[in-house]
């Protein structure tokens, strides 16, 4: 039942690409309201006239705020002026940063749309890193350990593959070791020098809380030690007298989202090439 103090609306995304920037500008605007629910709507590669009647008519049906990124000037026009007879807001989410960046760097701009996603090298270091992660995740592949660029350790459900996944799309070859009971961890981990070695933890509350969730969806028996809390609690004690025998620094996951772990990591690897250089 929905709580009678949220407000909900209709946002209406509208890109002349695959709508990833603007989705995520929405949404960060949008964790900023605690009593507001948007119903999205995404409208991705709008380029023509008839795309456009498209989106058009999709808002009149539910009429809402509108947020857009598109470069072309006549479809950018048609949207504006749909959206003003309909009598919705519609906004350009990037005109004033673009406008700014030219000004304060005197650059001319040259639009493009879907520019963010030529394949260029950068694209490229994505790919090459997602294949890294897939191929060395869940301690697969240790041999050639030392080329990737971070590699993640901890215990069960820390989060150690969804955080390997995101950084891989952010160019970063990350493989990661499952700290697993009575199982001797590869000696390419303690010999590796070239990637930076974190270590993630968990409250041991949380992480029980989170196991049985997992055996509850496996269907899978709940009184193992997997889920024991005693257990569980010397699981995470021992991890952390690794990380500490070997310095590896430490992320406690347990109120952290991925994005922010991710985000955590990133900035020790920069810190770290910065010093090697």
């Amino acid at each position: 039942m929905t709580d009678k103090h949220v407000k909900t609306f209709h946002l209406h995304m509208v890109s002349d690409s695959t709508g990833e920037t603007v989705s995520l500008v929405a949404r960060a605007c949008l964790v900023q309201f605690d009593t507001i629910d948007a119903n999205e709507h995404l409208w991705s590669m709008v380029r023509s006239k008839d795309q456009v009647e498209e989106v058009l008519d999709g808002i009149r049906e539910d009429p809402g705020f509108v947020l857009y990124t598109i470069v072309n000037e006549e479809v950018r026009d048609l949207l504006e002026e749909g959206c003003r007879k309909l009598q919705v807001p519609c906004i350009a989410v990037l005109d004033q940063i673009i406008a700014k960046l030219g000004n304060h760097l005197d650059a001319e701009v040259h639009p493009m749309p879907g520019r963010q996603h030529v394949m260029d090298a950068e694209y490229f270091s994505r790919i090459e890193a997602m294949h890294f992660v897939l191929s060395h995740d869940d301690g697969q592949m240790t041999r050639d350990l030392n080329k990737a660029d971070v590699v993640l350790v901890g215990v069960s459900r820390t989060s150690k593959t969804p955080t390997s996944i995101y950084l891989a799309n952010r160019g970063i070859k990350t493989a990661n070791i499952p700290i697993v009971p009575g199982c001797v961890l590869p000696d390419e981990l303690f010999t590796a020098t070239n990637p930076l070695i974190v270590g993630l933890t968990k409250e041991p509350k949380r992480l029980v809380e989170i196991r049985r969730q997992r055996l509850k969806l496996l269907d899978q028996d709940e009184s193992s030690d997997y889920v024991d809390l005693e257990k569980v609690s010397e699981e995470i004690n021992d991890a952390r007298r690794l990380f500490t025998k070997n310095n590896w620094p430490v992320i406690n996951v347990s109120r952290k989202s991925i994005e922010e772990t991710a985000a955590t990591i990133i900035q020790m690897h920069n810190r770290r090439r910065e010093q090697e250089d």
